[in-house]
């Protein structure tokens, strides 16, 4: 139906395209043996399932909520959709019959053991689940150690702790050895935390476990501190990284103000995306200059870094730089070796751009001020960020985002990822995920908000 206002001189004939709802896997299409039962959540005394409790089919989540009626901008086409969130009133495992892994893989984040004892009180208590074990040490685990055993007494702190007790590693990614273990140990609900590597060794899994044609269900959860997950609203963590972020920028700016001539350089964390550099830049205010990988910048001449901190230092006397590890990379020099070299999830390694930009900075004062009193304190609050425990809206976020993994996998959903899409909860395929970025659009509003904050140059050589 259309939307029509005799006011607005607007066309809004054509404004409701087909919607295009994103198939969600289920063990049903291809285990022909599974029986439904009724929601265990019918007899918990803590809810009251009437009418319009339970999440049907027709529940849906929009990817797109923002439309240009004047027609400038095309409205994509068709409009996609997922399945939203939430119990459905029938589940295809019985509570009695569940053994469900949960396992935490690549580096820390704000929120892990959340997710961890949020899965486990809800397996635990929603559903009566009574066999729930954690693979420690990343995807290794399930063919390198035996699991452990958890139960809510296990977990109750859990949500109090930095990194993750789950313990977790990069690479050892061996999709035979891990599916092995996983129909050995008689494992049929698999919970997988972690980023865009994992998911992607997600869906390995998922596909090998469909083509065994296995009742196992796999569903991630994704995780990266850096929010350079596609599709979802924001990482679990993210907040918290930013909140923290901000410690180290005012640690920058004390430094900075009691120095002549003084800079104050942090470098944070964001390797393809600089998504908590410009957060912490906005909530800030003391920042006055923010190097992200999605802009390109340089150092000498007109419109470059150095005229710009040699204004701002002539103005103010102090000035505050923050830089994601990832920008400058390609200006970095580097050696042969250093080109190919590759981290154990397979990712180029990243020269510390902090440390260089430092070494450059010092030069470019020594040539050019020569006498004169200049200092950078370099500040890395890396390993602090991704360490510490998660605040309160991240707790949340991590226990809903549990929960919500836990609906879908009892109602026989799987090959999936449970998130948050324009506020609303709902569950992405996993392919969708694993291929999908979030890099920071320089063209919207939130980066034209940092310039207007910073008044940092454009970097655009004539």
């Amino acid at each position: 139906m259309a939307i029509s206002n005799s006011n607005s001189g607007v066309d809004t004939s054509k404004l409701f395209n087909p919607i295009n709802l994103k198939e969600l896997p289920h063990l049903t299409h291809y285990v022909s043996t599974i029986q439904t039962h009724q929601n265990p959540l019918d007899h918990d005394p803590y809810f009251h399932t009437d009418q319009g409790f339970y999440v049907s089919q027709s529940d849906v989540v929009l990817r797109q909520i923002t439309y240009d009626l004047s027609g400038t901008f095309a409205t994509p086409f068709p409009l996609s959709a997922y399945h939203r969130a939430g119990p459905r009133n029938q589940v295809f495992f019985h509570p009695s019959e569940v053994r469900a892994a949960i396992v935490t893989c690549g580096g820390l984040c704000p929120g892990l053991n959340t997710v961890i004892r949020e899965l486990v009180v809800g397996l635990w208590d929603l559903y009566g689940v009574r066999q729930i074990f954690g693979i420690t040490a990343g995807y290794r685990g399930f063919y390198w150690r035996e699991p452990v055993e958890l139960n809510p007494k296990l977990v109750d702190d859990w949500h109090k702790r930095g990194g993750t007790v789950l313990e977790t590693s990069r690479g050892g990614f061996d999709l035979n050895k891990i599916v092995d273990a996983i129909e050995n140990l008689r494992f049929n609900q698999v919970y997988i935390i972690g980023g865009d590597g994992t998911m992607r060794g997600a869906v390995k899994i998922f596909v090998e476990i469909r083509r065994r044609k296995l009742n196992v269900a796999v569903v991630g959860i994704p995780k990266t501190v850096d929010n350079d997950v596609g599709i979802i609203d924001r990482s679990f963590g993210f907040q918290t990284a930013v909140e923290m972020a901000q410690q180290a920028i005012s640690a920058a700016h004390v430094e900075a103000v009691s120095a002549v001539n003084g800079i104050g350089l942090v470098k944070l964390m964001g390797r393809s995306t600089g998504h908590i550099a410009l957060y912490a830049t906005l909530s800030s205010r003391d920042v006055d200059c923010c190097l992200i990988p999605e802009i390109d910048f340089f150092l000498e001449g007109k419109g470059g870094l150095f005229e710009f901190l040699d204004k701002r230092l002539k103005a103010n006397g102090h000035a505050v730089l923050v830089v994601a590890e990832g920008a400058g990379q390609d200006i970095i020099p580097r050696t042969d070796s250093q080109k190919q070299e590759k981290d154990e999830s397979g990712n180029p390694v990243f020269l510390d751009v902090g440390v260089w930009l430092k070494s450059e900075l010092n030069k470019w004062w020594a040539r050019e001020h020569p006498g004169e009193l200049f200092t950078v304190k370099y500040i890395d609050p890396t390993y602090m960020i991704r360490a510490v425990a998660a605040n309160a809206t991240d707790n949340l976020y991590c226990t809903l985002l549990a929960h919500s993994a836990i609906h879908g996998i009892m109602a026989g959903y799987t090959g999936f990822v449970a998130g948050l899409i324009n506020g609303n909860y709902a569950y992405i395929p996993l392919d969708d995920i694993a291929s999908a970025k979030n890099p920071v659009n320089t063209k919207d509003h939130k980066w034209s908000w940092v310039r207007s904050v910073t008044n940092q140059p454009d970097f655009e050589k004539s």
